[in-house]
């Protein structure tokens, strides 16, 4: 009785709970990096700021998502054998839960960059999902964090480890397989663990070798363009897809690979990073239909793109740091460069947006806390012992910082 009520309120549950209460999904409530009406810090240390500290066993670059005081990430042995997920309780930092999910006795080859747990979890405030791709999937209750359902079918070959997180909409759990050998974004009933709907991609990639068939970007939904869309970046094209049956609404076509940021939104158009090995931004009106590459394509931009973070909007700035640390800002009606700034370092973690401020994360654990304008302008530069991986959390006032060994509660 009490496992048919669970699933009854997770089906019917909509991630609309305020910022306040919940961080749902990678890059915050609306799936954008923005904490809004959250009052951050802005300086911080190993000895500054830091209300707790806690080591985290296993390895995992997955951004932890919150509910309520408890934050859930998933994490993996270094080798991939064992794949479990991760509870800590927000206001003392002890570890509540530490569940092994899934056996895995023959992990596939993995990116030294990457991690057997990079996808994110989402969550709907009672149950929380949580994605190993090819490994698996599983739905769990957010307070005991008990396995309602679980499987391991929907496969593919990610040949650099899985990458790309899910997302929640209308009761359903939606996410890109974008392998090698197949390629196809999937439907979940949140209920269930059922397909709901499976759509592949239509792009005929016969003529690029399989490295160029992958993609490890995460879906976004938007309503903007005059309905609601799921805009889904994969290799060799960017799709926009109706989310409620998996039918496709327009696709892009492009060359690139390999992607992982996330698209963002701006009026009626989305930004796309189209590659890995040489990212450019394309910005492509969202009213379309059929192939739209030659109609639809506002402008591209090619110089210092984004590799691994995802990009970010204040107002009508396009702003992205570059794997390589050059920030840059363009206009989002134009395309055209504002200010470039070399911050300096490697970055994989996404940019953060509060109080008018952004949060640029570095792989050797610097933050840059930059107030942008007519141009960069430095407020801080903080230092960890260790450099962020995973991007970062908020809830309330509080920042919450995993690196590559512990998670941080700054405020």
């Amino acid at each position: 009785m009490r496992l048919s009520l669970l699933l009854f309120i997770c089906s019917i549950l909509t991630p609309t709970i305020q910022a306040a209460e919940i961080w749902p999904e990678f890059r915050g409530p609306a799936g954008d990096g923005h904490a809004r009406n959250a009052k951050l810090p802005t300086r911080w240390s190993e000895t500054e700021n830091v209300r707790w500290k806690t080591k985290l066993p296993g390895r995992g670059w997955s951004t932890p998502v919150i509910v309520g005081d408890r934050l859930w990430m998933t994490a993996a042995m270094a080798d991939g054998h064992e794949l479990f997920v991760l509870c800590v309780d927000g206001k003392s930092g002890k570890i509540v839960h530490q569940r092994k999910l899934f056996q895995v006795d023959e992990p596939e080859a993995c990116n030294k960059m990457n991690s057997y747990a990079s996808p994110s979890p989402v969550t709907d405030g009672e149950c929380v999902y949580v994605y190993y791709g090819t490994y698996g999937v599983a739905c769990l209750d957010a307070n005991s964090g008990e396995t309602v359902w679980s499987r391991r079918d929907v496969n593919l070959d990610h040949q650099e480890g899985p990458g790309s997180s899910m997302i929640l909409h209308e009761g359903r759990l939606i996410f890109h397989c974008d392998g090698r050998d197949v390629q196809f974004l999937t439907a979940l009933e949140c209920q269930t663990g059922e397909t709901a709907w499976q759509t592949k991609r239509s792009i005929d990639l016969s003529a690029v070798g399989d490295f160029s068939r992958k993609a490890f970007t995460t879906p976004l939904i938007t309503d903007a363009g005059g309905g609601v869309r799921l805009i889904s970046p994969a290799a060799q094209g960017c799709y926009c897809y109706d989310p409620y049956d998996g039918s496709e609404i327009w696709q892009v076509q492009y060359s690139g690979f390999s992607a992982v940021p996330r698209p963002v939104v701006f009026k009626d158009v989305a930004f796309v990073v189209d590659g890995f090995a040489k990212p450019k931004i394309y910005a492509i009106r969202l009213d379309g239909k059929g192939d739209v590459t030659d109609s639809h394509v506002k402008w591209v931009y090619s110089q210092n793109g984004p590799s691994t973070p995802s990009p970010i909007l204040l107002d009508d700035h396009l702003m992205f740091v570059s794997d390589a640390g050059i920030f840059s800002s363009i206009d989002a009606e134009t395309g055209k460069l504002r200010w470039r700034e070399r911050i300096g370092g490697n970055f994989s973690a996404s940019p953060l947006a509060a109080n008018g401020l952004v949060y640029l994360f570095d792989r050797e654990g610097k933050t840059t806390v930059i107030r942008p304008g007519a141009a960069a302008e430095v407020v801080a530069v903080n230092q960890l012992a260790e450099g962020l991986m995973a991007s970062a959390s908020v809830s309330g006032n509080s920042l919450f910082l995993r690196t590559r060994e512990h998670l941080y509660c700054i405020e």
